[in-house]
């Protein structure tokens, strides 16, 4: 039997590095069609393969801005049938955002139906709605059938579809755009044609302007929903020249008031692509949750327009106090990020600064420019062969009706008769070169003998002749313009100039909605304000149950709480009286505390809310002490190990759900003990029923640890602790209810960490001083 080693079929080179290559090679194909074909945008018409065929689709549907309406699912399945092979939900998904005028500052497609709405409510299907073609989408095709742009096969080879857009204006800092390819992103925002065009001639007249030139022109984004941008003038000038950066945007917001001084505050305008219904969702939770004391109510009374109503607690709340909290805690301040990586000439992906991207639209439109030039310039060549060709008939009419009447064959009789001395002449030839010389001496070319034979008897008339020489001249006067603009740079920019006040002149801030939406404002910062400050002082009732279920009862209960419902199986074990603007402090077994504004517990109807659901408290850890926290006091904390210290109350308020640990605990122990201190020593009573008694300056105070031995047990645990003053005695309740107190201690007294001596005659059976 053969070795495996020896078989020369195992000298296969080894598949790994084939397979990676390979590999590699598949992704990185599948990454520059997501980066090129996907998720960026050419910088030259602002859109991305699916909007452009989305337009292109449309057009040839003919649905134009004056024209009617096609159902949405038709439009979706031409383009989906002829241009872009995907999904047809991605497809309607992608022309109802060109149709809503709160995503795009200049809508291309014009929807007639349900395209959604600013509360986040999705379209309805493409078989309800109808759409079609808007001027400004119009606009940015302007030229296609003058070959403006190159055309490719679509993804079958049966159709064209253009490489990109003619676009009039620049449509990608005009309406924005977003995505995210393989990785790298974008994401810019809407601006104002006005203000752009406005920078785009100040570059046509000097081509080397500064960045910074520019923002005069270009002061910021000019977002569909308004808003107030407080970004400062530099950053927003860092963010343009670099391509990359943020603008703070906030909600517009104006104070209405209500007579007798009160007073509600209107939110007019909301962000851009924040939901409206998210953003009330937010900020009744955090009234509901008290985190915004101040704020009484949101209501919404939005109709066409933005209309939220915020209702302080008070009359006597600041209005800026109030929404300087707002702006932090909620989405009517957001930061919109600035990325500009845009498709340079459809291929290069480049993060571009602000001047780049004009530059590139200009330099396509110089390109589109001179393409329909060009063209028209071939169409007039072509339509003055055919005009000098009916002027010799009309010049030899005779003759060329013998031909046509008697000649068997008249098409190569009128191509072979010599016209050379009964030729037109016109009287602004130029340097026009007439075609009849490359078709022999005085011969008709083929395309003017079928021209004239293709003559209707009505055109015979002498009226017809006199039309055909004005039109001649007409056209050698537009081609001598055309052949100047093709020769001179200077004229062509200023055509483009010319063109772009067209576009301004149509949608510009004087052209409905086309005025600035978003103002430009200096950040006004709300001063910060304590929350204790701002809640308003009442009397309530924390009631919180064994099980850990917590409220807060308005004002003080006169009965002790007798008459207060718990749940099957629980019952009540703390009955607080505090006020709003206490802070309570939660010590659990695992040795951490918990700090619980009173104002943001739940009200007293029904049985409360588990304090878990507020504070990290685990499980499996119960709550020893629950108290309001006074500034400058002392705690006596201890674990069931029996050691503990001295902590001051200011150092255990936590800032965080997650609590503070301030005594360690390793398990089987547990935190036992929490107590104010009140008096000069400490008494403890073990499991074991002996009790000591120690100076209170025995003990340390710490901040946080395991603390010192306070009682010695050969076997149990610490049961209470508790501090008193020694001269008014050691008090305890009795089974019986009764207040008993032993006033010579000296039996009990000693030195911490001593066992201590059998508690006295009618101590509690539970070891417990309260």
């Amino acid at each position: 039997m053969t070795d495996a080693t020896d078989d020369p079929k195992m000298d296969v080179p080894p598949l790994a590095e084939p397979l990676r290559r390979a590999i590699g090679e598949r992704y990185l194909t599948y990454a520059l069609s997501t980066i090129m074909d996907r998720a960026l945008p050419d910088a030259r018409d602002g859109l991305k393969p699916v909007h452009r065929r989305i337009l292109y689709a449309m057009r040839e549907l003919r649905l134009s801005s004056t024209g009617g309406f096609r159902k949405s699912a038709k439009i979706s399945g031409d383009v989906m049938g002829n241009y872009h092979p995907h999904g047809d939900a991605a497809i309607y998904d992608a022309m109802a955002r060109l149709a809503q005028d709160f995503n795009v500052r200049y809508p291309l497609v014009d929807g007639q139906g349900n395209f959604g709405n600013i509360d986040g409510d999705n379209p309805a299907a493409s078989r309800y709605t109808e759409a079609r073609l808007t001027a400004a989408a119009e606009a940015l095709m302007e030229g296609l059938a003058e070959n403006a742009v190159d055309f490719r096969p679509n993804y079958d080879g049966t159709l064209e579809e253009p490489v990109v857009l003619p676009a009039a204006f620049p449509n990608l800092l005009a309406n924005g755009s977003s995505g995210i390819a393989v990785g790298m992103a974008t994401n810019i925002p809407p601006h104002n044609i006005d203000e752009l065009v406005g920078a785009c001639l100040h570059l046509i007249r000097t081509p080397d302007a500064r960045d910074e030139t520019l923002l005069t022109y270009i002061p910021g984004p000019d977002f569909p929903t308004g808003g107030v941008i407080v970004e400062p003038k530099e950053n927003i000038a860092q963010a343009y020249l670099t391509g990359r950066g943020s603008f703070r945007l906030r909600a517009h917001w104006q104070v209405e008031d209500l007579g007798r001084g009160t007073w509600q505050i209107v939110v007019t305008e909301i962000p851009y692509q924040v939901q409206k219904s998210r953003l009330i969702e937010r900020i009744a939770d955090l009234i509901q949750t008290k985190k915004l004391p101040i704020l009484a109510d949101i209501r919404d009374e939005s109709a066409e327009d933005v209309r939220l109503i915020l209702e302080p607690r008070s009359r006597n709340v600041d209005p800026e106090v109030l929404m300087g909290m707002l702006f932090r805690n909620s989405d009517l301040e957001i930061r919109f990020s600035l990325n500009m990586n845009v498709l340079i000439d459809g291929r290069t992906p480049k993060v571009c600064s602000l001047k780049e991207v004009l530059r590139a639209f200009l330099d396509h439109r110089r390109d589109v420019l001179i393409r329909r030039s060009q063209h028209r310039l071939e169409k007039i060549d072509h339509r003055l062969e055919v005009l000098e060709g009916l002027l010799i008939a009309f010049l030899n009419l005779d003759r060329v009706i013998d031909i046509i009447r008697y000649d068997d064959d008249p098409k190569p009789a009128l191509m072979a008769e010599d016209w050379s001395l009964r030729r037109p002449r016109a009287t602004n030839e130029r340097d026009y070169v007439s075609p009849l010389p490359a078709a022999g001496a005085g011969q008709l070319t083929e395309v003017q003998a079928e021209a004239i034979l293709n003559m209707r008897l009505r055109s015979l008339r002498r009226l017809e002749e006199m039309e055909l020489n004005a039109e001649r001249d007409a056209l050698m006067a537009e081609r001598a313009g055309l052949q100047d603009l093709l020769a001179n740079e200077s004229v062509q920019w200023a055509k483009i100039a010319d063109e772009l006040r067209e576009v301004r002149e149509k949608f510009g801030r004087k052209s409905p909605g086309g005025a600035r939406r978003t103002r430009l404002s200096e950040a006004a910062e709300a001063p910060e304000m304590p929350i204790e400050a701002m809640i308003e002082r009442e009397p309530v009732t924390v009631v919180c149950s064994k099980m850990g279920w917590i409220r807060a009862m308005k004002g003080h209960l006169a009965d002790g709480g007798a008459a207060l419902k718990f749940k099957d199986g629980d019952e009540g074990r703390f009955l607080i009286a505090a006020e709003t603007t206490d802070k309570l402090i939660l010590f659990g077994a695992n040795g951490r505390f918990y700090t619980l504004p009173v104002a943001q517990l739940p009200g007293g109807r029904g049985m409360g809310e588990p304090v878990r659901l507020m504070v990290d408290l685990p499980n499996d850890s119960e709550i020893v002490a629950l108290m309001i926290h006074r500034p400058g006091e002392r705690l006596l904390v201890a674990s069931s190990a029996g050691d503990g210290f001295l902590v001051p109350a200011d150092e255990v308020l936590a800032q965080t759900r997650a609590g503070k640990q301030v005594l360690n605990v390793k398990a089987p122990d547990l935190a036992r003990i929490c107590r104010v201190v009140t008096g000069d020593h400490v008494a403890c009573v073990g499991e074991n029923r002996k009790v000591l008694v120690f100076a209170l300056d025995e003990l340390p105070e710490m901040a946080r640890g395991k603390g010192v031995r306070l009682q010695k047990f050969k076997d149990g645990g610490l049961s209470d602790a508790i501090t008193f003053t020694l001269a008014d005695g050691l008090s305890w309740r009795d089974p019986a209810g009764r207040t008993r107190t032993e006033p010579d201690l000296s039996e009990w007294l000693g030195k911490r960490a001593g066992a201590g001596r059998m508690a006295p005659r009618g101590f509690p059976r539970d070891n417990r001083f309260t």
